[in-house]
């Protein structure tokens, strides 16, 4: 049957519009991550494991897309993932190395000021000492100090808040972006119900497809492992950008819908387990990532106003 012989269904329509969201989802979602390093010239919040395992995930699911013979549009989203996730990678390095040689360098440098301030007058040092950290220090304590408990508290919620209502509502514009956009693709017909077995090669390539599927689902699943690792271990989601994670999910749970609203048939169903277990399965690894960014945000607004960064 042609896309134009098949009637547009409300499952057939929820299918389409969660494609297109999850399109807008997947074709912003390293962007905020970016802007983030770059913002704040560091990459120390994010893991460079979690990079390269979810760079082999992409890499093994443009391959599985090429195998399996699916759309072009599907093939060059691939393209495009691998494309962010070696530029995300790249500049991770980049402020990685970087910022370790200048800290190696101020190292030595301060190890020499305190050689000195040891051969200098007990009066000097201590002059010394208050020139370069001791009033900050008091006057962030001062700050501290006339400020209750409970006021303090109130602003990192209130902070908090701020943070994930401003995110939500970017998710939200993505939502609305990916309906508006469906409804115009369906008008003036580029987007058209599809048939289940559309795009995709009869034959061995499809094993073929399947295999490399599944070895991109582990990778994905696996890839946020080292970054829970690396929150939990230093109790701190600073230098993670939480609209980064939140598109990840939206995204995920869309194309999961996507295909799901399509056909609930059992040959459709395990044809595309795969990338449903590579796509729903990492949601509750996002989840756990969210609950550190609420656990951890009072340590890192405390880091943020002192000025110091949590690696």
């Amino acid at each position: 049957m042609e896309p134009q012989d098949i009637p547009l269904t409300p499952h057939e329509a929820l299918s389409g519009i969660s494609g297109i969201i999850s399109l807008a989802a997947w074709f912003l979602l390293l962007l905020p991550q970016l802007y983030e390093n770059y913002t704040n010239q560091s990459a120390d919040g994010i893991s460079l494991a979690f990079l390269l395992v979810w760079f082999l995930g992409d890499v093994a699911n443009l391959l599985g897309a090429l195998w399996g013979g699916l759309l072009p549009t599907v093939v060059a989203l691939g393209v495009y993932f691998c494309v962010l996730d070696f530029l995300l990678i790249a500049q991770t390095l980049y402020y990685k190395t970087g910022n370790a040689r200048r800290k190696a360098v101020e190292g030595g440098e301060r190890g020499e000021s305190e050689a000195r301030d040891e051969r200098s007058p007990l009066l000097h040092r201590q002059a010394s000492h208050d020139s370069t950290g001791n009033l900050p220090y008091t006057r962030r304590r001062s700050s501290a100090a006339s400020n209750p408990l409970s006021t303090v508290m109130e602003a990192s919620l209130k902070s908090t808040a701020r943070m994930w209502a401003k995110n939500v509502l970017a998710v939200l514009g993505v939502c609305l972006l990916g309906v508006a956009v469906w409804g115009v693709a369906w008008r003036v017909g580029w987007w058209k119900p599809q048939p289940e077995d559309d795009g995709v090669k009869e034959g061995k390539s499809i094993v073929g497809a399947e295999v490399l599927g599944y070895i991109s689902s582990i990778l994905y699943l696996g890839a946020r492992i080292p970054q829970i690792w690396k929150n939990w271990r230093e109790k701190s989601c600073e230098g993670l950008s939480l609209l980064f994670f939140m598109l990840s999910t939206l995204g995920n749970a869309t194309y999961g819908a996507q295909i799901l609203f399509h056909s609930v048939e059992l040959h459709y169903f395990l044809k595309n387990l795969p990338w449903l277990i590579g796509s729903l399965g990492t949601i509750a690894e996002d989840i756990t990532i969210f609950f550190q960014f609420q656990m951890y945000a009072k340590k890192d607004e405390e880091g943020s106003d002192d000025g110091t960064a949590v690696a």
